[in-house]
């Protein structure tokens, strides 16, 4: 059974720091590509970071960039989002998803070629 579940979330300061877990079961990591994506209040939903092929490649958005690093351990085929210096406006809900690898384009943050998803977990950055 394919399943995704995402944990870590919670309410920060701003500046603070958050570590997000995506935990994979049902295929193995050199298989996919797991994205992390958010939706904050009144949003579309938008594309964060994606690591593939077994952590060789990764991707942000450049909201991002320089503050959060994405991450898997193989082993425990777990995904991590390090969030450091958070700001108000990364307050969302966070999801990760599951990309099948295969032949043909593929957007890394775009979150409609995704075919599996967790159930969100919440991240609340007060000002």
């Amino acid at each position: 059974e394919v399943q995704l579940v995402e944990s870590g979330g919670g309410l920060v300061q701003a500046g603070e720091s958050l570590r997000l877990s995506c935990a994979a079961s049902g295929f193995t990591f050199d298989e996919i590509a797991i994205g992390w994506f958010r939706q904050g209040p009144g949003k579309e939903r938008e594309g964060v970071a994606c690591i593939a092929h077994s952590g060789v490649s990764t991707y942000y958005a450049d909201s991002v960039k320089g503050r959060f690093t994405i991450s898997s351990d193989d082993a425990k085929n777990t995904v991590y989002l390090q969030m450091n210096s958070l700001k108000p406006e990364d307050t969302a809900v966070y999801y990760c998803a599951a990309y099948l690898l295969r032949p043909g384009s593929w957007e890394a943050l775009e979150s409609s070629g995704y075919d599996y998803w967790g159930q969100g977990t919440q991240v609340t950055v007060a000002s």
